[in-house]
């Protein structure tokens, strides 16, 4: 399975091997696997505005800006602001 999602950055392989091995398990269901790889292999590309959070849905915020090595400035909905990669942020 891992071969399949060969070009995704770690952290996205972690998460739909990880969505696959609870269906497998029976503690997910097809809809809810399904819908988590296909959320998972969206585009990364966020721009200012956009309702970002993270993969695991712990905190949540809009994004700023883009900084200029390519990651993602956004702010959290309890205030703070936070730098992450783009393949770390699902969009809302």
């Amino acid at each position: 399975m891992a071969s399949l999602f060969i070009e995704y950055p770690a952290v996205r392989q972690r998460g739909v091997a990880s969505a696959v091995a609870h269906y497998i398990a029976g503690v997910l269901d097809r809809e809810a696997m399904v819908e988590i790889v296909d959320t998972l292999s969206r585009s990364t590309e966020f721009k200012p505005g956009d309702r970002v959070k993270t993969l695991r849905g712990s905190a949540r915020g809009v994004v700023v800006r883009n900084a200029t090595d390519g990651r993602i400035i956004w702010r959290l909905d309890s205030g703070g602001e936070l730098m992450a990669f783009p393949e770390d942020l699902l969009p809302e």
